[in-house]
Parts: C-alpha cells; structure tokens; sequence
C-alpha cells in the first residue's frame, strides 16, 4: 500500500488510502490501514477532523462531542478519500478553589474561553491553559532586531508535539491554593491574588532532589508546587522548555514582541507599552505595599498575543526547564544542555527595558535555580502525548 504523507499542521495529519505512519505533534500513529490512532490524553475530548485536500482545505468536523479515551490509546475508523488530523481540546482548566488540602484537583476541557474571557476566577482558583500547537519556527532574532544580543543566533527548531502552556503566569493565590503560603514580594492583600507570583525559585517550583534532574529526566520533588499539582490532578504538569516557551511567547510572529511590532527604543517604546508591565509603564516604582499601578501589573492587564496570552513581555521573568546555554543551534525538542550552574528565565519583568521584554531575549546568563527573586516567576506548561 502507498505510504502517506507526513504533515505538520498542529495535529495528526494524513489521507485514509494507505496505513498511517510517524510521529507527528500531538499524536503517534499505528501501522494498521483505515484507523487513526495516536497517544491521547485520558478524559481529554478529541475531535477529528477531514477535508478532500491540502491545497485550499476545508475541515468537518466528524465528531462534534469529542472521543473521550479511558487510557492513552486514542483511536478512529477512517473512511477513504480525505486527510484526517486528531486534535485536542483548545483549553485545560485545573480547579483549585478546594485548596491546598484537597484531595485531588477536577480537570475539564472547554473549545471556547466563557463568555466575557477569562475572567477574575481564572486567574485566582483555577489555572487556565492553552494549547499550543507542535512544529516548526525560527527561534532567536535576526541581526537588525533593535536591542538584540549576541546569545541570540537565529536557528529553527521543531517541536514534535502539541502542548499546553498557561494563559496567565502563575499568581499569588493560585500559589496558595496549591502551597498554602504567600511568599511574593508584593504583599498588598488588596491586590496581591491576581498578580503573578514571585520570589519563588526553581528549586520551590520542581524541588532539591529530583526536580534538578532535567533533563536526565523529567521527575519532580513531592511536596512542590508541581509535585503536588502532579499528584491532585494525574497530570505531568512542568515548566515550559525554553524552545516551547519561544513558540508560545512569539504565537506565529517573528518580530521583536508578539504584537508583530518591531521596538523603536530599547529603552521606553510605545509598542511595550501596550504589550506588558516594564520599567517605563509602571515597573519603576516597586513598593511591595503598592497597589497594581506599581511593580507588577495584575495579570491579563495588557493585550494578548494572537493565541491568547498574556503578559509573555514583561511583568516576571518567567523560569524555563533548560539549564542556560550562550548558542543554541537549530533541534528537534531541544532539552538544553546536560548539565549547568543557572536555569534560563525568560519573558522580562517590571524593572526592565523594553529590548530586555523582547520575544527572543533570555536574560544573557540566566539564574542559579536556588535563587528567589521578586521579579522571576513562571508559568505552567504541559506535553501532549506522553
């Protein structure tokens, strides 16, 4: 039997004449001909989707409700004649507002965000995330970029796989829902619920032991933030790598901020302003007292990227997986180096220039992953088809 394209569009993608092959995105596909099958999500509704070409496709729908899976094998009968690809649900939204001694966390899936966006609850007892989709994208900056350093080489990565990554940095009561304790340097119990968390280390995400394996493996500590976000919800929730922190940050762009806006200043620019919290809108004053007009900015105060994110310029420097590299060159999922001293964050923070906020800039050499700062923080993410 002739054997199938492969192709990367954010899904399991082929025509239903010949067997299925590859990994692709999100989902793996089984040698057997006139079935669909990849490593699904248990509880996670997909949908397939067909169209009778590639070159101006049309997508149907062929089930509407979703196919929910008990375990990791996620199959479907093909009919002949289309290409058919195999999505996940847009969005996974993890209830807290039990707290720090519930049991387990509820999980559901949604397609749409509620009417009106995500509103103060999503930002405060429940963690919304978004799915991003797997393939591939020039990472780092081109020469000309304003602002740019010289860590920054334009190489292309491939992610092979579709992953979660959060709407919204983590904030403070999310924290406490899972952690019990309100450790960020800006402390106003007025303000402090929806603003992201910080003075929290990489150590206190992922843990002294086993959380400092990466990428050895991808094992965290018990008793952290993940470690029991892990256990209440089933799920194998991490930080985001550097290079799925990129792609999610840069949402199809390729300029200076995911606004498709190239800085004009390195220093204040009018294009930041509109995009996050730094050192010119806000960020230069920093009583931790203060309300959310200083320091950090509530989250989701600023506009989306064209996936749906907020808040990937500035605000808190956001903690990535990787131990810190000065060149990396062009990968397929890359892990970062084996071994280092300092974790990279990324994102820029409140007390930084717009050229430190930009989509490729990594903060040069990182931080040892010990350290608790009031400008770092981060944001969750989650892979598909593990």
């Amino acid at each position: 039997m002739k054997r199938m394209r492969r192709l990367m569009l954010g899904g399991l993608l082929l025509a239903a004449t010949g067997p299925a092959w590859g990994q692709v995105t999100n989902v793996s596909a089984g040698s057997g001909g006139g079935s669909l099958a990849w490593t699904a999500m248990p509880g996670n509704p997909y949908r397939v989707y067909a169209s009778p070409d590639l070159v101006e496709p049309v997508w149907t729908n062929l089930t509407p409700d979703g196919l929910v899976f008990a375990d990791q094998q996620g199959t479907f009968e093909l009919s002949t004649g289309a290409f058919f690809r195999a999505m996940a649900s847009e969005y996974l939204i993890v209830d807290l507002s039990a707290g720090p001694t519930a049991a387990s966390y509820p999980v559901n899936f949604t397609n749409e965000p509620p009417a009106g966006g995500w509103g103060e609850p999503y930002k405060t007892t429940n963690l919304v995330l978004r799915r991003i989709p797997g393939g591939r994208f020039a990472m780092g900056s081109p020469t000309n970029e304003l602002g740019r350093g010289t860590n920054e080489p334009l190489h292309e990565v491939e992610l092979s796989k579709d992953y979660y990554v959060g709407v919204f940095e983590v904030t403070q009561k999310q924290w406490e829902r899972v952690r019990s304790n309100w450790p960020s340097y800006f402390s106003n119990a007025t303000y402090r619920d929806s603003r992201p968390v910080e003075q929290v280390s990489y150590n206190d995400i992922r843990g002294t032991a086993a959380g400092t394996n990466w990428p050895a493996d991808g094992n965290v500590d018990t008793n952290t933030f993940l470690g029991r976000l892990r256990t209440k919800t089933g799920l194998a929730f991490d930080l985001p790598t550097v290079a799925q922190w990129e792609r999610a940050c840069r949402s199809g762009t390729t300029n200076a901020l995911n606004s498709g806006n190239e800085l004009t200043n390195t220093a204040a620019d009018a294009s930041m302003d509109a995009v996050g919290r730094y050192l010119y809108n806000g960020g230069m004053e920093y009583a931790s007292t203060g309300t959310t007009a200083v320091g950090t900015a509530a989250v989701g105060s600023y506009a989306p990227s064209p996936w749906g994110l907020y808040d990937a310029h500035g605000n808190v420097w956001e903690w990535c997986l990787n131990w810190y590299e000065s060149a990396p060159a062009d990968a397929v999922d890359p892990p970062g180096p084996a071994t280092g001293i300092r974790r990279v964050l990324r994102s820029g923070a409140f007390f930084e220039t717009a050229a430190d906020c930009r989509s490729a800039n990594d903060r040069g050499v990182g931080l040892p992953p010990s350290t608790r700062d009031m400008n770092a923080g981060f944001r969750l993410a989650l892979t598909l088809g593990q």
